[in-house]
C-alpha cells in the first residue's frame, strides 16, 4: 500500500479526479480515498510510489508520500468547493 497526503484535495470533484489519474496509471489499482484526512491510499501491483505520485501531480495537486496505514480507509466524497455540486 502507497499512501500519499494531498491537502489541496478538497472536494468530491477532487477526489474523483484523483481516482481517474491513478487509475489511468493502473487500471486494476486499489484506490481509497480520505477527503477528510486528505489521504490517498494506493494498493498497486504495476505502479511505483514515483509513477503514481506523478500520476496525482499532472492531475493538478500536490501529493506527499506519507507511511501507509495499516487497513485502507473508506472512500468518501463530500463538500463542493471548486461548484461540483458534490454534496
Amino acid at each position: 500500500m502507497i499512501a500519499f497526503e494531498v491537502n489541496d484535495m478538497t472536494c468530491g470533484h477532487c477526489v474523483s479526479t484523483i481516482t481517474r489519474a491513478l487509475k489511468g496509471v493502473d487500471k486494476d489499482a486499489k484506490v481509497a480515498i480520505d477527503l477528510a484526512a486528505h489521504r490517498v491510499q494506493v494498493d498497486s501491483s504495476s505502479a511505483d510510489a514515483e509513477e503514481l505520485a506523478d500520476a496525482i501531480k499532472d492531475a493538478g495537486y500536490s501529493p506527499t508520500p506519507v507511511a501507509s496505514a495499516t487497513a485502507p480507509v473508506a472512500a468518501k466524497a463530500s463538500g463542493g468547493c471548486c461548484g461540483c455540486g458534490s454534496r
